[in-house]
């Protein structure tokens, strides 16, 4: 029985082998009955795209994690007391828990991708079943902690709009299989719907016509290396890390350790692994930036920015240039007679109240003199400038709010995004593309009110967007209408 004339094939399933289509209908490897049949997938209908596992050492790598846990929160004071026969006995009982626990989560979850979803599968006890449009992906990242890398898998973090953490990370695949499921998504999330030989337009999970750039990525085809825009040399890494803040307090910090320790008078097994373990805190953070941004590569690849870091983790994202939100670029006191800069992006679906910043790979570029960050700021924003921004401060009332930092605020309209400048020793600027800007606020305090001040927001989608304080409550009127009529220019 041939399939009905007019009658489109549903999103997501595959062509069955032998089956006669429309006339002129291709399947999704090729002409009509070339692919094959798959089979009924378990609790599903049929021909619908088969649930797939986590790779089946996932278990064993959540339980090692689990055990690392473990021991840090029984601390040395409790090797102290039971002994390390118990000790050891507490940890092995406490990790073979976990990761029996690990194995049942691990059976109980699958993911597969129906039409332009991915949904993923989990729960024991209580089921559950997210199903995330890929309409809304922002960022898709492949995360390989050390484990991961030894192991030689890697783990796949989705990033979507509205979304406070990482929506569905699949922990852990193949790298191979992380990759092209990467690709996969991507490519489903940007896909046009294409015309059927009728001219009707297809059905959003209807494969694309040969020729066009979702047709150029298959799941089993590895995504192209894209065109290399810059690499932060490991030696200015280095550098930029010991002219913090934290790099200057860092022998204060050491040097309180181990007085501290010296003070005790205490030689014994648990006080030299407790005064380590403390020195490991101080020495911890500028430690933790320099291995997150070991090796910083960026690309750009078809309309999309490629970012790769790491050392004991690496990470491989990959962001469409039309999610960027925003653009921060910063100048730190002491990286000015170097003459280096800092960039970030933001994207929907990254927390920008994360505490942990590890959690938000929003690094654009970590260091950078003033010619590649203008370079780069080109890239995600075409036409933008660094060098020819024009801001302007606040009114000289102002300064009864801001005494010191009132030169160092501004705000200005270019022809392609809000520019807003802040900071006295810390110089910030922060660019909001137009057709980012959600909503448009103007807020007055009442210190403002009687000043006649007001605070312009351009708000982005999960995103903090950008603020410009303390302008004149009728320049601030103004500049909201501005904002307002520009941004609904250019969504349109």
């Amino acid at each position: 029985m041939p399939w009905p004339a007019g009658y489109p094939w549903p999103a997501g399933y595959p062509w069955p082998a032998g089956y006669p289509g429309p006339a002129g209908y291709p399947g999704p490897a090729g002409p009509q009955g070339a692919a094959p049949w798959p089979g009924p997938a378990a609790g599903g209908p049929v021909g619908e795209e088969p649930r797939r596992r986590l790779h089946p050492l996932s278990p064993a790598l959540h339980g090692a994690k689990s055990l690392v846990v473990v021991i840090a929160g029984l601390s040395w004071s409790t090797l102290s007391r039971v002994g390390f026969g118990w000790f050891a006995a507490m940890v092995a009982l406490l990790a073979l828990g976990a990761t029996v626990l690990a194995v049942v989560s691990w059976y109980n979850t699958g993911y597969h991708v129906v039409g332009r979803e991915l949904r993923v599968h989990e729960g024991l006890l209580w089921r559950r079943t997210r199903a995330i449009p890929l309409e809304r992906l922002q960022a898709v990242e492949v995360v390989r902690p050390l484990l991961a890398q030894l192991t030689g898998l890697a783990e796949l973090r989705l990033e979507v709009v509205g979304g406070g953490k990482t929506e569905a990370p699949l922990a852990y695949l193949n790298v191979a299989e992380a990759h092209a499921l990467r690709q996969r998504l991507l490519d489903l999330a940007g896909r046009v719907p294409v015309a059927t030989p009728a001219g009707a337009p297809a059905a959003p999970g209807a494969p694309p016509a040969p020729g066009t750039p979702a047709a150029a990525s298959e799941p089993g085809r590895a995504a192209p290396p894209g065109r290399r825009l810059h690499e932060v040399r490991n030696q200015d890494l280095l550098v930029s890390q010991l002219l913090t803040p934290q790099a200057f307090l860092l022998p204060f910090g050491v040097l309180f350790v181990v007085s501290q320790f010296l003070s005790e008078g205490s030689w014994s097994f648990v006080a030299v692994a407790s005064t380590l373990t403390a020195m490991a805190g101080v020495l911890l953070q500028p430690i933790r930036r320099v291995l997150d941004d070991w090796n910083f590569r960026l690309a750009s690849d078809d309309g999309r920015l490629r970012i790769r870091n790491g050392l004991l983790e690496t990470r491989a994202q990959t962001v469409p240039l039309t999610r960027v939100q925003t653009v921060g670029v910063t100048w730190p006191l002491l990286w000015r007679p170097k003459g280096w800069l800092r960039l970030r992006l933001e994207v929907a679906g990254y927390s920008a109240a994360e505490p942990d910043d590890r959690n938000r790979p929003d690094r654009l570029l970590p260091v950078g003199d003033a010619g590649t960050g203008e370079r780069i700021v080109a890239e995600v924003l075409p036409g933008v400038r660094l060098a020819e921004l024009p801001t302007t401060a606040p009114p000289r009332r102002a300064r009864w709010l801001r005494p010191l930092s009132r030169q160092a605020l501004g705000a200005g309209l270019t022809e392609q995004v809000f520019v807003v400048r802040s900071g006295l020793l810390t110089r910030q600027l922060a660019l909001v593309p137009y057709a980012r800007i959600q909503s448009v606020r103007v807020v007055r305090g009442p210190v403002q009110r009687l000043l006649r001040l007001a605070t312009v927001h351009a708000d982005t989608a999960g995103g903090s967007g950008a603020a410009a304080p303390h302008r004149d409550l009728a320049e601030a009127w103004a500049l909201a209408a501005e904002l307002t009529e520009r941004a609904y220019a250019a969504r349109r």
